[in-house]
């Protein structure tokens, strides 16, 4: 479905992403769990999630993301 908005909307100047969070993104309401066996960011911070958006944000229209994965480092996938 992005890609067919980005195609429809591309050409008016709108960037069109589709971003996927595949972890635990570190919260209050999450400080307990033990996302990626406890390890040292193994839980995605909410400001790395937020640079990642403005990356999108700001990028050169010359080089538009279609889609990105934000993840912890440590998982295995």
């Amino acid at each position: 479905m992005h890609q067919s908005l980005a195609r429809e909307f591309g050409p008016k100047g709108v960037h069109v992403a589709h971003a996927v969070i595949d972890g635990v993104i570190d919260i209050p309401r999450t400080k307990q769990w033990a996302a990626n066996d406890g390890v040292e960011d193994g839980k995605i911070s909410p400001d790395a999630i937020a640079e990642a958006y403005w990356n999108l944000h700001t990028q050169h229209r010359s080089a538009f993301t279609q889609e990105i994965d934000i993840r912890p480092y440590v998982e295995k996938w």
